[in-house]
């Protein structure tokens, strides 16, 4: 059984919290599906709690948020400094849309905000063959974001791809790091609470319907939730 610390660098806004929970309960959802002997701790970062000593841990998971990786906030050098400390002692480490950027960022890696634009509702990403970690051919995940890796870190893998994100989901060199740019803890219900809230900031109106359109088709949440619970219950230190 391992012992899964997640680390909350965002808020869902108490309306909406009610109904769809925490990021933290999210994601405790989905690995409690396909790992029932997982348990979870919280580090509440974005409400100042401090992050513990990585080396210690079973295994960490950093949340979305609507923070950039490069916006000037007091705990974003701390939770890189985090990261490279847990990536030192291999712990098990998964980062999810922000925190897949941040560990990017935390890594050597590139960030910044895509001339692409939003991407929100339903897309689908190719899957590198053999990548040892999500399997099949394609895989159709939920997401919300405007931020891109633009280049990975020196010695890291993109395993997920697409022509709208190139890399949708990076395994790091020490093989204990993964992180991914789509929300596979999100329901349906709660993508469309994003696509509603990228309209009300700058997302145009059309993409707005189309991707709400695209909810309505089956998503592969469950899939690479599994494939996330795997890795992070893998046992790695030497």
């Amino acid at each position: 059984m391992s012992k899964i610390t997640i680390v909350e660098t965002g808020l869902v806004s108490p309306d909406h919290r009610a109904q769809h929970g925490s990021f933290p309960q999210m994601f405790e959802r989905m690995i409690g599906a396909a790992d029932a002997s997982a348990s979870f701790a919280t580090v509440r970062l974005v409400d100042g709690e401090a992050l513990p000593d990585p080396a210690g841990l079973d295994a960490v998971l950093i949340t979305g948020s609507v923070a950039g990786v490069y916006d000037d906030l007091d705990w974003i050098a701390p939770l890189e400094r985090f990261v490279r400390a847990a990536y030192a002692a291999r712990t098990a480490m998964v980062g999810v849309c922000f925190g897949h950027q941040l560990i990017a960022q935390a890594l050597g890696g590139v960030v910044r905000k895509s001339e692409k634009g939003w991407g929100i509702g339903r897309h689908v990403y190719d899957v590198v063959p053999g990548n040892g970690v999500i399997e099949g051919d394609r895989i159709a995940i939920a997401c919300s974001h405007q931020d891109q890796v633009i280049a990975p870190p020196a010695g890291a893998t993109t395993i997920l791809h697409s022509t709208f994100t190139p890399h949708a989901a990076i395994l790091y060199g020490n093989g204990a790091t993964l992180s991914v740019q789509p929300h596979p803890e999100f329901t349906a219900a709660f993508a469309h609470v994003c696509c509603e809230k990228a309209g009300q900031a700058s997302a145009p109106v059309p993409l707005v319907a189309t991707a709400r359109a695209s909810l309505e088709q089956p998503l592969d949440h469950a899939d690479l939730g599994r494939a996330i619970a795997r890795f992070l219950a893998r046992p790695r230190r030497a």
